[in-house]
């Protein structure tokens, strides 16, 4: 259950893509919680998620 920081970085780049299971979320949720660095990654992937997606519905009209 116990996730290294690398690990966490892999299921949140892969949660992008796909749900994840309930024991992969609820480790993420548990390393997440106790670590300082992922939640900093974690703000980064939600950034770029929100900017693409803003990217993709700009028009130059």
């Amino acid at each position: 259950m116990r996730r290294t920081c690398k690990e966490v970085a892999a299921l949140l780049i892969a949660r992008e893509d796909k749900p994840l299971p309930v024991l992969e979320r609820a480790a993420l949720q548990l390393h997440l919680a106790a670590c300082a660095a992922c939640p900093v990654f974690e703000r980064q992937v939600l950034t770029m998620r929100n900017a693409f997606r803003r990217w993709r519905s700009y028009t130059d009209d």
